[in-house]
């Protein structure tokens, strides 16, 4: 493969050709430009010459993927890897091992800054706060699934591809993780196996594909400043995988919602019920809290979390189906991705109201018909908690068209050396311009 020095148009998977990195963008790479074509690279930073090497697409596509295989003019923000693992070619589960910490964070943030102003006209800056639980950015994954090959080792695919690097460690992995051998194993017939270290007790390893609610059950405690806890999950289920995660999360929702005593708060997306939990000893045995979940096994075990704040009132569906509101999406169970006609009746035991809400959706975002719904509930106040900066700021627009103001925003670096990052925002009514009344 040899540096290529005709037509960009003609660029093609394995020529390499001399770019400067541009700004960073979201999915971890950065945007550069030859000779008018536009390439999406990894393990490059911003304003760096590397040599790029194309890895996906080809004449006539929109844009190209490329990796940065040599680095002529590094930024002083770059580091050496610490995983052999991690690079050009290699394990796809890291994308910033080359990049200082405190740069990651930076990156991060302005990924972050540039989808609000791009899809909801925000200008806001952006810091990113540190989880406490890592080890300069290693050894804070609690839950780890690993591929395995024909031959029966595990280990990490490589990115964008199914092909498996046999590996002997995973840095980001938790120790406890790492420690139960699984790599060191043979897992026959097997398609993945999954290790999860819980807050409580040993850790575990679970062969996948396995049912939900045949895998065990562990234990997880959240010892934050508003709640104190021990959870029953799933070990196939959800839950944060940073060690100090939950807590982080569950502080930055109540102390920006400051949920008063009887007040009625609602919980969507509410997993296993630690939001819920938090919510329901904020407002007190006088108040209400409402958790809308769809995954059966979860509102099962989140029903016996719950016991001790019987105030808390779990709901099974899921969150647009609950509210009656019309799907955008693939309708649960289906492949071809038919869209659901007629409309829906909100679910009997719905609250008409709420003073409060969470709203925690998966990383395709809650979406402009539940915005509405949650809208029309009339809240004093809302938290988002978004795992998607693209999403997250979609659904920004989405509040902000309907009288809602962004009124804070945190964002965390839960996911070290990737280029995942967590965010809390509070979303108020916006106020009403005096003159607005005359």
């Amino acid at each position: 493969m040899s540096e290529h020095s005709g037509a960009a148009d003609s660029l093609r998977v394995g020529d390499e050709v001399v770019i400067e990195a541009g700004p960073i963008a979201h999915g971890g790479f950065v945007v550069a430009r030859h000779q008018g074509r536009v390439l999406f690279v990894r393990h490059a930073l911003p304003g760096e010459e590397v040599r790029a090497r194309i890895t996906e697409g080809g004449p006539g596509d929109r844009f190209l993927r490329a990796d940065a295989v040599a680095v002529l003019r590094p930024s002083p923000d770059r580091v050496e890897p610490p995983c052999p693992y991690a690079g050009p070619g290699l394990c796809g589960g890291c994308d910033f091992q080359h990049v200082a910490v405190r740069e990651q964070r930076s990156l991060k943030a302005a990924v972050v800054e540039e989808q609000l102003r791009r899809l909801a006209g925000v200008d806001l800056a952006v810091t990113v706060e540190a989880v406490p639980g890592d080890v300069e950015g290693l050894r804070w994954r609690t839950r780890t699934e690993f591929a395995v090959d024909d031959s029966g080792r595990a280990g990490m695919r490589r990115h964008r591809s199914h092909d498996l690097i046999v590996i002997d460690d995973c840095l980001i992995a938790r120790e406890d993780v790492v420690g139960t051998g699984v790599l060191q194993g043979h897992w026959p017939d097997e398609k993945a196996v999954d290790v999860v270290a819980p807050s409580v007790g040993p850790a575990v390893v679970v062969r996948v594909p396995s049912d939900e609610p045949t895998a065990p059950v562990v234990t997880e405690k959240v010892a934050a400043q508003a709640l104190s806890r021990e959870f029953d999950v799933s070990a196939r289920g959800f839950w944060q995988v940073h060690l100090g995660a939950s807590a982080t999360f569950v502080d930055a929702v109540i102390s920006g919602l400051q949920p008063r005593p009887g007040e009625r708060g609602l919980d969507l997306y509410a997993g296993v019920g630690v939001f819920a939990s938090a919510l329901a000893e904020a407002v007190g045995p006088e108040g209400q809290v409402v958790a809308v979940e769809s995954d059966a096994t979860a509102v099962t075990q989140a029903r016996l979390n719950v016991e001790r704040t019987p105030w808390v009132h779990y709901i099974q569906g899921r969150v647009d189906h609950v509210f009656g509101v019309e799907s955008t999406g693939r309708v649960a169970g289906s492949r071809r991705g038919r869209r659901r006609t007629g409309p829906r009746r909100p679910h009997s035991q719905l609250p008409p109201s709420a003073d409060i809400v969470v709203l925690d959706p998966p990383r395709t975002g809650a979406g402009k018909a539940v915005v509405e719904a949650v809208v029309a509930l009339g809240a004093r106040a809302l938290a988002y908690v978004a795992c998607d900066p693209a999403a997250f700021a979609r659904d920004t627009a989405y509040l902000m068209e309907r009288g809602y103001a962004l009124t804070s925003l945190r964002a965390f670096d839960a996911f070290p050396m990737t280029h995942h990052i967590e965010c809390v925002a509070i979303f108020r009514p916006r106020e009403r311009d005096v003159r607005d009344e005359t």
